[in-house]
């Protein structure tokens, strides 16, 4: 095929009359609508600079999905025996006739293949150019767009071409018709600290020793809250010198700042005083120190996962590229793109943490490719939690005159908008909960839902079904029916108390929840490697089956959004056990669809968690 498309070019020089060989000739393999809020201002400019890269079709990803399940299912043989680097790297490489076609047509453009950086399983490549040449590869014009609600500026173009015999090789192109700078990091919602104790009822916790929640949670949370809440006082750990290991990502300057930690230790956490975290730097990214940097979301990770799990080794993994950036001469320079620096960079490790935290919203045009990359991670044994988002279906606006949930396909109809990643089927998403008794997050919209863009995996069915054959009417044509739904658990998500810049603060979102629910997990691992026992990786398998009962019931919530009510449920109705289906209606709307399969009882999934 090479040769082929060479004579032509060499036609071409000869004869302008000549026609492209066949084969060689550019179909189009992606084009994509952008939000409104993005306006096309002018052509890029020709010699502007563009790092591109290139995903490659894994043949044999599919048997990289049954390996997972079969180390994720607690009735599985294998569970728990998971796999090696470089056992991953081998289920997901190209096919080497896909892989020499590639690098044939990147050489007939002028690269040098062999100086070409290249992903571990060489499935992701990435080449610098320029906005011509890319244009050239890829048959499509670049421009200039900005954002009117952000200010964001970037370089992308809405479809993309190669050259059709290379179709069955690649799946993306990227940055093309990404129309996000990078990671949008959907800010935490706080407000000042309220000093004044919480007034609640005591709090009785289901478990294998009696526990109570102090009635100050009902305001303000904090590590020894969460630790009564979720049955996990009486836990010591025991593996921190055993190889068990928490992780959380930081990207978008959100610096965690070790001075409020080490207030935050002293204020809620004083056996932790002195203890610190690793920083390892991807890309060159930076954890700035100066107090003035320091990020609310950042240190909210860091306080309460590493808090939560203390003495367990804890790591930050901060990750350069931060848009948006400021353009220079009124063009803008190409951005790293963070998160998939951060993802090249743990699938390319030996030893990796068994627990890792993070939110981010990654458009459709390579969630796929993102997503298949959470299961080489979860094939390892690690855990991924992502939060569901706050806008509760959608855009948390229950007015239909107002809302913003328009379907980004040209059709402008209203449509629920669940988040990514959440939505993939290979992490744990977790929602909001709050108050003592726990209810649904009531200040924004605990994000859930049902994916647009993943089919609802098997682990779901035994749930998701009974719920669709009861649904009836309700919010019909807002939703995929067919996809996963989200998110799959809860924690607590707002009245955090956190220091920020030295000050004790309120933070809320599920944001929070995400990084306790990631401690949790930690705990539990830490449990099983002093039995002995490898981490626990990908989770979901385990807590649609065995592990339903331990988690807390969840009866009073909703999460508005898209002009609608979202999904809601009534207090009185018994979640029962997933397995056996003895949902009510509106109980199974709110367990699956708000705060997932409910909020964590770490005694009784302690005693799960070690039997298998």
């Amino acid at each position: 095929m090479l040769a082929k498309c060479l004579l032509a070019i060499v036609l071409v020089a000869v004869s302008v009359q000549a026609s492209p060989a066949a084969g060689c000739k550019h179909a189009l393999k992606e084009t994509f609508t952008p939000a409104k809020e993005w306006v096309k201002q002018r052509p890029a400019p020709p010699d502007h600079g563009l790092t591109l890269r290139i995903s490659l079709k894994q043949p044999n990803f599919n048997k990289l999905e049954e390996h997972l399940y079969a180390v994720s299912d607690p009735e599985s043989p294998r569970y728990g025996q998971h796999l090696s680097k470089e056992q991953v790297h081998e289920l997901v490489a190209p096919s080497s006739h896909g892989l020499s076609a590639v690098n044939d047509w990147l050489a007939s453009m002028g690269f040098d293949v062999n100086g070409l950086v290249r992903s571990p399983s060489m499935d992701w490549l990435k080449i610098e150019t320029t906005v011509k040449l890319a244009e050239e590869m890829l048959n499509t014009t670049y421009h200039v767009w900005d954002n009117i609600k952000t200010g964001d500026t970037l370089v992308r173009t809405t479809s993309w071409s190669v050259p059709e015999h290379l179709h069955e090789h690649i799946d993306l192109v990227h940055p093309t018709t990404m129309f996000r700078g990078g990671l949008q990091r959907k800010a935490a919602t706080f407000r000042k600290l309220d000093t004044a104790p919480g007034k609640a009822a005591v709090m009785s916790i289901p478990a294998t020793s009696p526990s109570a929640v102090d009635p100050s949670c009902n305001t303000t949370i904090t590590p020894t809250c969460l630790l009564e809440l979720y049955n996990a006082t009486q836990y010591k750990v025991q593996s921190a010198l055993k190889g068990n290991k928490i992780a959380i990502s930081s990207y978008l300057g959100q610096f965690a700042n070790i001075k409020d930690l080490q207030l935050f230790y002293e204020a809620l956490r004083p056996e932790a005083v002195g203890s610190n975290f690793r920083v390892v730097s991807i890309n060159g990214g930076q954890n700035s120190q100066v107090p003035s940097q320091a990020g609310d979301e950042a240190n909210l990770d860091t306080q309460y996962a590493f808090g939560l799990t203390f003495p367990t080794p804890a790591t930050v993994f901060t990750t350069a590229g931060s848009p948006p950036f400021i353009p220079d001469d009124n063009t803008p320079t190409n951005s790293n793109e963070p998160y998939l620096n951060w993802v090249d960079f743990l699938l390319n490790q030996t030893s990796l943490p068994q627990t890792s935290d993070d939110e981010q919203t990654v458009p459709p045009s390579f969630a796929q490719t993102v997503c298949n990359s959470f299961a080489q991670l979860g094939a390892r044994g690690v855990t991924l939690t992502f939060s569901s988002g706050d806008g509760g279906v959608g855009d948390n606006d229950p007015d239909p005159s107002t809302t913003t949930c328009i379907a980004n396909d040209g059709t402008n109809r209203i449509t629920f908008l669940p988040e990514f990643p959440a939505s993939c089927p290979f992490v744990t998403s977790v929602g909001g909960t709050v108050n003592v008794p726990e209810v649904a997050v009531t200040r924004f919209g605990s994000g859930g839902g049902f994916s647009n863009y993943f089919a609802r995996p098997a682990y779901q069915d035994g749930a998701v079904l009974p719920f669709l054959q009861s649904l009836g009417s309700t919010n019909q044509g807002l939703f995929n029916a067919s996809g996963r739904g989200i998110p799959d658990v809860s924690a607590q998500g707002d009245n955090f108390e956190i220091f920020l810049q030295g000050q004790a603060i309120l933070i809320g979102g599920t944001s929070a929840a995400s990084p306790t629910f990631a401690g949790i997990v930690a705990l539990l691992n830490d449990a099983r490697i002093a039995a002995g026992k490898p981490s626990l990786g990908f989770l979901n398998p385990l807590i649609y089956s065995k592990a339903t009962k331990a988690f807390n019931d969840i009866t009073v919530g909703s999460n508005p959004g898209c002009g609608t009510q979202g999904f809601s449920c009534r207090a009185g109705w018994d979640a029962g056990n997933l397995t056996r289906l003895t949902y009510g209606v509106t109980s199974l709307i709110y367990v699956l669809l708000v705060t997932g399969l409910g909020t964590p009882n770490f005694g009784l999934l302690e005693q799960i968690v070690l039997r298998n």
